[in-house]
């Protein structure tokens, strides 16, 4: 009996815990600045079982797997790779839930082969160097916000 009653009140005291965290689930769509200052349709597609994110990202170079994908409360991150010419590029994302239809992403870019300054890959500004990690805000189903600046 001291053992249901003991499930039953830690059942409830953790209800609110798993209530606070964002519903990352469902397909997200961003409008994103490109290289060449063209704006590029990125669409999510996230599958969250527990703290775990699955699911595809798909840009206009075509559809990556996520990987290393993990959710935190309001918290999620994920790594896509692309492969292009013989060489990837990994892209990690980390996003915040803001509100329960957007999640404010920050894109970082490692890889390339682009061969920049002291050996770094990447291609920013002037054909070298890594480029810069990259914000943007993705909406749930087909509404994409503008680009952050």
């Amino acid at each position: 009996m001291m053992k249901e009653l003991g499930i039953a009140i830690l059942t409830l005291a953790l209800a609110p815990v798993a209530a606070l965290a964002a519903d990352f689930n469902g397909k997200w769509t961003a409008d994103v600045q490109g290289r060449n200052g063209n704006t590029q349709t990125i669409t999510f597609d996230l599958h969250v079982d527990a703290a775990t994110v699955t699911g595809k990202v798909t840009t206009p170079r075509g559809e990556m797997d996520i990987s290393n994908g993990k959710v935190d409360g309001d918290n999620i991150s994920f790594d896509t790779v692309m492969n292009f010419n013989g060489n990837s590029m990994t892209m990690s994302y980390k996003g915040t839930a803001d509100g329960t239809d957007s999640i404010k992403f920050t894109r970082s870019f490692a890889g390339g082969g682009m061969g920049g300054p002291g050996g770094e890959s990447g291609g920013g500004p002037g054909g070298g160097g890594p480029r810069p990690p990259q914000e943007f805000t993705a909406k749930r189903g087909a509404a994409a916000a503008a680009p952050a600046q």
